[in-house]
């Protein structure tokens, strides 16, 4: 082969790697969640698949919320319906970063990375009007309140407006 014939074949793989590398702030709850179980990781246990595997089930009895959606995906749970932990362990064997594990993961199922953290609001600063009304609702729904009658964004954002002060000592919530 000739040097434009390997400059090609070099600059292709270049570009796929660069379009299928992990945007900032994309697969948050795998890169979070795969750093958070290595740091549980001893020296003896990191360079055995099996025994990463083995542990990587222990993790997910404990997790929550995302991080067990995330578990669910990957077969670290019993009620998992499929399994690619090996997708996980061999890569934590080589001691790959929990970026690029998470971008391999991506290829085998998507809606891994599609799992997102709940924004964090603080009432107190928030602009109500720049909210959407489902996340009107959301604040509404986790204070256990109701807005009967609410149509219009305006409706909900009266109605929390005169909540405010009820719980103004919770006026940081999650969306």
């Amino acid at each position: 082969m000739d040097i434009k014939m390997w400059f090609t074949i070099i600059v292709t793989f270049s570009m796929i790697s660069f379009i299928t590398a992990l945007k900032e702030g994309e697969c948050e709850v795998c890169v979070t969640t795969v750093n958070k179980f290595v740091e549980t990781l001893t020296n003896d246990i990191k360079d055995d698949p099996k025994k990463i595997e083995s542990e990587f089930k222990e993790f997910c009895k404990t997790t929550k919320s995302k991080e067990n959606r995330f578990c669910y995906y990957l077969g670290g749970l019993e009620e998992s319906a499929t399994g690619i932990l090996g997708e996980l362990s061999k890569p934590v064997s080589w001691s790959m970063p929990a970026d690029k594990i998470c971008e391999k993961l991506k290829k085998k199922d998507p809606q891994i990375c599609d799992l997102r953290y709940e924004k964090q609001i603080d009432l107190r600063t928030v602009d109500l009007k720049k909210l959407k009304v489902r996340d009107l609702k959301k604040i509404l729904n986790d204070w256990e309140e109701s807005c009967e009658g609410c149509i219009e964004k305006t409706d909900f954002i009266k109605r929390i407006e005169e909540l405010k002060p009820k719980y103004s000592g919770n006026s940081k919530t999650e969306l």
